[in-house]
C-alpha cells in the first residue's frame, strides 16, 4: 500500500468500521477495506506510513502480542499515536476466544529503562485508563434498558475511582467491581 500524508488503520474492525480509517479485517463478513489475517506478518502497509492506529479489543485474540507491537512499530512514523483497547484480565476470560487479558503494567514492556522486562519495542505511554463498561452499544441490545441505565451510573463512579490509582485498582479493587471490562493504552512512537 503506498504512503499516505495521513495514513490511519483501524486494525480488526469487524462489524464497526470506522470513517477516515483504512479498515482491516481477516474476516470476510466485516466491513472492512483490506481483508488481513494479522495473525501474518508484515501487514500491507508500507514502513512508517500510519500517522495514528487503532486496535479495539484485537489484541487478546492474537497468538503472539510482541509480533503485533513489532509491526505496529514497524508501520507507524515517528510521533504517530497508538491506541490499543483491550480486556482487563478480570475480564478476560467471558469471550471463547480471548487468549489474554491485560493489566496496566502492559506499558512498561515497551519502556527500556524497565529492566529485566522491556521487550526491545520502544513506546512512550501517553495514557492507561480503566473502563468498567466498555463497548456499550453491544451492552445495550443485551442487558435491558433498566439495566444499562444503571450499569452506566455504576460506570461512571467506577471509572472515576478506579483511574484514581491504577495499579492499586487493577490489584484489589477491580475484584469488589466485578472487574473492569476494558484497559485503554494510548502510546506515541519515538520521534527519534
Amino acid at each position: 500500500m503506498t504512503q499516505h500524508q495521513s495514513l490511519r488503520i483501524n486494525f480488526g474492525c469487524g462489524q464497526f468500521p470506522k470513517s477516515g480509517f483504512v479498515n482491516v479485517d481477516v474476516d470476510p463478513s466485516a466491513k472492512a477495506d483490506v481483508f488481513h489475517d494479522l495473525e501474518r506478518f508484515p501487514y500491507p502497509f508500507d514502513d512508517a506510513s500510519a500517522t495514528h492506529v487503532e486496535m479495539d479489543h484485537v489484541l487478546e485474540h492474537l497468538n503472539n502480542p510482541m509480533a503485533v507491537m513489532r509491526e505496529m512499530d514497524r508501520i507507524l512514523r515517528p510521533g504517530a499515536t497508538l491506541i490499543i483497547r483491550v480486556p482487563h484480565f478480570t475480564r478476560a476470560f467471558t469471550h471463547w476466544d480471548h487468549k489474554r487479558g491485560y493489566d496496566v503494567s502492559f506499558p512498561l514492556y515497551f519502556d527500556p529503562d524497565f529492566v529485566g522486562g522491556y521487550s526491545g519495542i520502544r513506546f512512550e505511554s501517553v495514557s492507561t485508563r480503566l473502563i468498567w463498561l466498555a463497548q456499550r452499544e453491544l451492552k445495550r441490545k443485551t442487558v435491558g434498558p433498566a439495566a444499562y441505565y444503571v450499569a452506566c451510573c455504576l460506570a461512571f463512579a467506577f471509572d472515576f475511582i478506579g483511574n484514581l490509582n491504577l495499579f492499586v485498582t487493577s490489584r484489589l479493587l477491580s475484584f469488589y467491581v466485578g472487574g473492569f471490562d476494558e484497559i485503554e493504552f494510548v502510546f506515541r512512537k519515538p520521534a527519534a
